[in-house]
């Protein structure tokens, strides 16, 4: 039986007699079979009769059915409809477009459209660099994915993305006030893809990178970066990379370690381990063991992709070989970007003393962050039921703010250090502990910090600014 979450949360409605003991009845009966009540509204009443909304946190669709059926057992309760809140708030999207400017009269309507648009088209057309002044290039970008590495899903299309790319949208909005807008690409070709963006490009001030599988996002990223003159971000690389190494700054000041003498062993060399790797190095991180599907990487092993002789150049300096068991031997501190449940209660028990264990993998982790506890004395997941969520949302909406606000034409290496540093700076020393290396995506300076972090950096270089 899984933990209940607001994931597969369910409202039901109840027709029930109105007897004094029926809601404590209800609530009885969930919490037997597993769910949480999280809320009663009374809907409708008459003389004996109660109609109630109940909702529910389950475990999932078999948890919430079998809530479901245990309700319709209780003498004199039947079930009415039965609503799945995740898909509820879904329907007809997650996002909308609206007007700054109202269109009240024939005065407005000859503002905004024909004639006078035509003054501001002429100048634009004339005058380019006045397109972020005067059209919504200023502060929009695009989320582009091919919906062929989504969350923990895999190759499931565009479709199957876009709820992904409009939820990352609406988080642009919510947590730095900048306009996104999904873009999902029906073609998973490189080619395609590139094109495809460079066309439309001249709306966005920046272009997010998404859910773009591993190594095709290296190519897409590197030649997009070339070939346009506005930021791109892959977000499951670097978003990942900037919150990682953020967290692991934290957690070695708990634990008293050094950056510049841990082991660290990285599982993962995809997107996002290729893009924490990056940055830890940056950071300060020298001795590092990556670890793939196929074992540790290292120089001379057959059929390496460049990207990953990438890695064999620069990591793995003891020459190991063999499996994730064998490189974890010691280690200080692990970090897995890589498949569920890969790392053992035996292997977090071979780390040092004072281990860092960082299980990323999404949604179930290399090891349960509860086993991990056992052993290790800082642990991180990406799920939000534990402490320490690495959380790329805390850094993409200060990323592209920063990014905007200095009028970047480009994304760097310092930049996103420079929000590392900021994310990890968040947390004061008097409120680092072990379960806190990372402060909450809803932490009202996160944003503004990062943003301001990545403006900073920018500036330092006005050659790669806009004029």
């Amino acid at each position: 039986m899984s933990a209940p979450s607001v994931s597969y949360s369910i409202t039901v409605r109840l027709d029930l007699p109105s007897r004094p003991s029926v809601v404590s009845t209800l609530t009885t009966v969930v919490e037997e079979e597993g769910g949480v009540v999280t809320a009663v509204d009374v809907s409708a009443s008459g003389a004996d009769r109660l109609q109630v909304d109940l909702t529910i946190a389950t475990g999932g669709e078999n948890d919430a059915d079998r809530i479901v059926k245990a309700l319709r057992r209780i003498d004199g309760v039947s079930i009415g409809r039965v609503s799945d809140r995740v898909f509820l708030a879904h329907l007809g999207g997650k996002l909308t477009i609206n007007s700054k400017v109202p269109i009240r009269h024939r005065d407005d309507l000859s503002l905004v459209y024909t004639p006078g648009v035509a003054r501001v088209s002429k100048q634009v057309a004339e005058h380019p660099e006045d397109a972020r002044r005067l059209t919504i290039k200023r502060n929009t970008i695009a989320v582009v994915s091919d919906g062929s590495a989504v969350l923990g899903l895999g190759n499931i299309g565009p479709l199957g993305a876009l709820p992904v790319m409009e939820g990352k949208a609406a988080l642009f909005k919510r947590f730095a006030d900048i306009d996104a807008f999904p873009l999902v690409l029906d073609t998973q070709d490189v080619e395609a893809i590139i094109e495809t963006v460079k066309n439309v490009a001249p709306v966005f001030a920046g272009i997010n990178l998404e859910d773009i599988s591993a190594p095709r996002c290296f190519e897409v990223e590197k030649r997009l970066r070339a070939e346009l003159d506005i930021p791109v971000f892959h977000d499951d690389q670097h978003g990942t990379g900037i919150v990682a190494t953020a967290a692991l700054m934290n957690a070695l000041k708990v634990v008293g370690k050094d950056i510049g003498e841990v082991r660290v062993v990285l599982s993962g060399a995809g997107a996002a381990g290729s893009a924490v790797l990056r940055m830890m190095l940056a950071a300060g991180v020298e001795h590092v063991t990556v670890v793939d599907v196929e074992g540790i990487i290292h120089e001379g092993r057959p059929g390496l992709h460049p990207s990953q002789e990438w890695i064999a150049e620069r990591t793995n300096r003891r020459g190991l070989t063999g499996s994730l068991s064998d490189a974890i031997v010691g280690a200080d501190v692990f970090v897995g970007v890589s498949a569920p449940n890969i790392l053992t209660e035996a292997d977090v028990q071979a780390m040092a003393g004072d281990a860092i264990v960082f299980a990323l993998a999404n949604p179930v982790p290399e090891i349960d962050p509860v086993i991990a506890a056992r052993h290790a004395a800082v642990v991180a997941s990406g799920r939000s039921d534990y402490a320490n969520q690495i959380n790329n949302v805390l850094a993409f909406p200060g990323v592209f703010r920063g990014l905007l606000d200095a009028r970047s034409h480009v994304v760097t290496d310092d930049m996103l250090l420079a929000a590392a540093r900021a994310l990890a700076a968040v947390v004061t020393p008097e409120e680092l502990n072990a379960t806190y290396v990372i402060p909450s995506v809803f932490h009202p300076e996160v944003h503004e910090t990062v943003a301001a972090a990545v403006q900073r950096a920018a500036l330092e270089h006005p050659e790669q600014l806009d004029a």
